[in-house]
């Protein structure tokens, strides 16, 4: 079903893996190394210093997006890997032209931190708006964080609940979200551009 998927990929994609001697980390590996092996469009790198959280899976491409899963995406957030790599692969993104329109003018640059748990039902909304929104502007960058693999920032940064994003470092939003919800809060320019509509 997978390969089947992979196939829509139209541009190539680079995994780039920062490991650690974990069990998790041993499993994002093998998942790495069974997507590339599914596309001739996607390759591995190893980059210890890429992320400061390992394990962590970005997901590149050559127009500089970064969407990036730091522990195993499964359970829940395995539709939100899959989204990932055909969107950040060139494959459409199926929103409308205006909302696109909207993602690419944002000025400035964003970087999203969404704390999720793999059993969360409402985590895969928010991790693939904020994925979406990384693979059309590469000025905005997401990292998805399994919360169970790195307890330590959830104590931290006080985290309570799932899903939790934070942006440039600072909390953004808890709780479901839409992409609607997301773009409304960051484009401050949206009114001023909804009454010149």
């Amino acid at each position: 079903q997978l390969s089947g998927y992979l196939a829509n990929i139209a541009k190539p994609i680079t995994l780039v893996l920062t490991l650690d001697d974990s069990k998790a980390a041993n499993e994002l590996n093998t998942l790495a190394g069974q997507i590339a092996d599914l596309s001739n469009q996607i390759s591995l790198k190893y980059d210890d210093t890429f992320s400061s959280r390992k394990p962590t899976m970005a997901i590149t491409n050559k127009a500089g997006s970064q969407l990036a899963f730091s522990g195993v995406p499964m359970g829940h957030e395995f539709t939100s890997l899959v989204l990932a790599l055909l969107h950040a692969g060139g494959h459409d993104t199926k929103l409308a032209s205006e909302v696109i329109e909207q993602i690419q003018s944002l000025e400035g640059e964003y970087e999203f931190e969404s704390y999720i748990s793999l059993s969360c039902q409402n985590c895969p909304d928010v991790v693939q708006a904020l994925n979406i929104m990384s693979a059309i502007n590469p000025k905005i960058k997401h990292t998805m964080i399994d919360g169970a693999l790195f307890e330590d920032e959830i104590s931290n940064r006080k985290i309570m609940a799932v899903p939790t994003v934070f942006l440039n470092g600072k909390q953004f939003g808890q709780g479901r979200m839409t992409l609607a919800n997301i773009l409304s809060k960051i484009d401050t320019n949206a009114g001023a551009k909804a009454v010149e509509k």
